[in-house]
């Protein structure tokens, strides 16, 4: 299947061997796109998941083993001048990219008790501030790269639900679903679509047993959502076939019931 031959694309926040991010990138790089991949360790260090040091590395070269061009660098969401240095290290790495996934994002624990404007502010300047103006950086250089036109996408990871424990999380999640059909209006003249995908509860590394335990109930297929589930997804999104779905929050979670 080579359905994204001679695309490249950018995957945001791919630094775990069981990340969403990395499957996304398997999953582009098997249908033949070109990858550039960004990852920030100090997160993965204090508030991710933890850090698997040399897994960019291992990522790129995997990625290159199967016949695509690969590249990625460390990229902090919340520094103004990121996502320029993001766009301009793609195309003098490989080209100018056709596809951007925002997967990257800023998660803390935050209740109506803990929650201040610092930890919202946090949220606010990576899943929505660099997350948006990457998008509009992306959008600017597909425009400036297609003058007649082409196929892009933009493809963004949200979240939602209940969670009283995750507050600025899902806050600044919805802002993205908010996000979503507005900027898809305004760069489909460009031929870019832009969708939001939710893809429920998945075991990329902060699920332990008791969090399982909790979950498999909500999951009427009796097992927990994997990053390949959404990866098949994105990669769906990300070909010529979806040309004409823009605009759209999707959930793909396995008819979760937890909502």
């Amino acid at each position: 299947m080579n359905s994204l031959q001679g695309k490249t694309a950018i995957v945001t926040g791919t630094s775990r061997s069981n990340g969403i991010g990395t499957a996304i990138c398997l999953a582009l790089a098997e249908a033949g796109a070109d990858i550039f991949f960004t990852h920030w360790t100090p997160f993965d260090e204090t508030a991710g998941n933890g850090v698997e040091k040399d897994w960019p590395g291992i990522l790129e070269e995997k990625l290159i083993k199967m016949g695509v061009r690969a590249a990625h660098m460390e990229a902090d969401l919340e520094n103004d001048q990121t996502p320029s240095r993001i766009l301009r290290a793609v195309k003098e790495s490989l080209a100018t990219p056709d596809i951007l996934i925002n997967n990257a994002t800023y998660c803390a624990p935050s209740n109506f008790r803990t929650l201040d404007t610092n930890i919202l502010d946090k949220h606010y300047n990576v899943n929505n501030r660099g997350t948006l103006m990457l998008s509009l950086e992306f959008a600017k250089a597909f425009e400036k790269a297609n003058p007649a036109g082409g196929e892009g996408r933009i493809i963004n990871m949200v979240s939602g639900g209940p969670d009283p424990d995750n507050l600025a999380y899902i806050a600044t999640k919805g802002m993205l679903k908010a996000i979503t059909p507005p900027l898809a209006t305004g760069v489909a003249p460009l031929g870019i679509t832009v969708n939001s995908v939710d893809p429920g509860p998945t075991d990329s590394g902060w699920i332990d047993e008791e969090l399982e335990k909790a979950f498999l109930p909500m999951f009427p297929m009796g097992r927990l959502g994997l990053p390949e589930d959404a990866a098949k997804l994105i990669r769906f999104l990300a070909s010529g076939e979806s040309q004409w779905i823009t605009g759209q929050i999707i959930e793909s979670n396995g008819g979760f019931l937890g909502k």
